[in-house]
C-alpha cells in the first residue's frame, strides 16, 4: 500500500448530511450513493458509492411522463418524491435494472454509479 492511499477500494465516504435515514440515496456533490447509517449526532453519515441498491423510482423525464426501462441512467433531483427519475436537471445517480411504468413509481434495483 503506497503511503498517500488512505482507502484501498474508495467505495465508502463520511459526509455532513442532514436528516438522512439508512438506505436514503443520497448525493454529496456530484457523487451519487447510498447511505449507509442515518445522520448521527454529529451530522455524519457513511455513503456506499458504487453497488446495486433497491429504491423507489419515478417513471417521468424532463418532458413529462416516461417509462423507465432497464439501462436507462437516472438522476437524483433533491426537490422531487421520490427523488430518482429519468429528470436529467437532478445530478447523475445510476442505471436502472429493472422498469418502471410511465408515470408510476416503483422500487427497483439501481445500479450505483457510472
Amino acid at each position: 500500500m503506497a503511503i498517500n492511499e488512505i482507502f484501498n477500494t474508495g467505495n465508502q465516504i463520511d459526509a455532513t448530511l442532514a436528516s438522512v435515514a439508512s438506505g436514503d440515496p443520497v448525493v454529496v456533490g456530484q457523487i451519487p450513493g447510498l447511505a449507509l447509517n442515518a445522520t448521527d449526532t454529529n451530522g455524519k453519515v457513511t455513503v456506499k458509492t458504487d453497488g446495486v441498491a433497491t429504491f423507489s423510482v419515478k417513471g417521468i423525464d424532463g418532458g413529462g411522463n416516461s417509462a423507465v426501462a432497464v439501462g436507462d441512467i437516472l438522476y437524483y433531483v433533491n426537490a422531487d418524491t421520490p427523488k430518482i427519475s429519468k429528470k436529467n436537471t437532478g445530478v447523475r445517480f445510476g442505471y436502472a435494472l429493472e422498469t418502471v411504468a410511465s408515470a408510476g413509481t416503483s422500487t427497483i434495483r439501481v445500479k450505483i454509479g457510472y
